[in-house]
């Protein structure tokens, strides 16, 4: 049987962390364990997580990448799926992830996008079409193979256990869907999936800074995993790699 673990980072994020967590109250195949992890909050997020039952990690280097790894090494089950405290997956999140791994041996990595909420129409189309849109197509056309987005994600267990060491999980300023993204080795099946969908917040959209931020951590992530070897060429490899396959 299957196992999932949910891993959630956060960050003075009590009161979307308690939405969070109703929602996978909700779902019709529950997670077999949640882990919050504590990223330094000085709110009441860790008191939040344990009164819903989540096990909290506590991850004092703060950072994205440094609080999803530490929750990734903590879980203890076959799937590991992700989600941001502001993610609101729909009754059924949990079932489809499961289901989508149990039916494809060659599945290691899932994502899907984001319906985004709490802001203006326009803000949240920009952010679905230009930002997201812009971010499946670019990067998955260098590299030849889906991306995965940190607000709705799962891998399998083993997957993270070849990843987690070759990643820069320790790093602040960048964004941990990409580098994990950029990381995929040749072999793994990754797949997003377009109607495995989950609510997301828009705050990062509504101001220029934040937008600001998004985008040159995005840069940082692109520029450091390009100094260290050429993207084009981990696509040639990814090309290789499926053409030796088929043959």
């Amino acid at each position: 049987m299957t196992r999932v673990s949910v891993v959630i980072p956060a960050l003075n994020d009590s009161v979307m962390l308690a939405a969070c967590l109703r929602a996978l109250d909700r779902q019709t195949r529950p997670a077999d364990e949640i882990i919050v992890v504590d990223n330094g909050s000085t709110d009441d997020t860790a008191a939040v997580a344990q009164a819903r039952g989540a096990r909290v990690v506590l991850e004092p280097v703060r950072g994205i990448f440094p609080a999803t790894a530490a929750g990734f090494d903590a879980a203890a089950f076959d799937i590991l799926a992700r989600l941001d405290a502001d993610s609101v997956p729909p009754p059924d999140w949990i079932e489809r992830v499961v289901s989508a791994f149990e039916t494809d041996d060659h599945l290691d990595l899932l994502s899907g996008p984001g319906d985004f909420y709490g802001s203006t129409p326009l803000v949240h189309w920009a952010a679905e079409h230009v930002y997201i849109g812009g971010y499946v197509w670019f990067v998955g056309w260098i590299l030849g193979h889906d991306i995965l987005f940190g607000s709705n994600l799962a891998l399998r267990a083993t997957a993270w256990g070849r990843l987690r060491l070759t990643v820069h999980r320790s790093m602040r300023e960048i964004h941990d869907d990409l580098d994990l993204t950029i990381h995929v080795e040749p072999d793994m099946g990754v797949r997003f999936d377009r109607t495995l969908r989950v609510g997301v917040s828009a705050r990062p959209f509504e101001s220029l800074p934040g937008l600001w931020r998004r985008l040159s951590w995005a840069f940082t992530t692109l520029g450091l995993n390009q100094r260290e070897r050429s993207l084009l060429s981990r696509r040639a490899e990814r090309r290789r790699h499926e053409r030796a396959a088929v043959n």
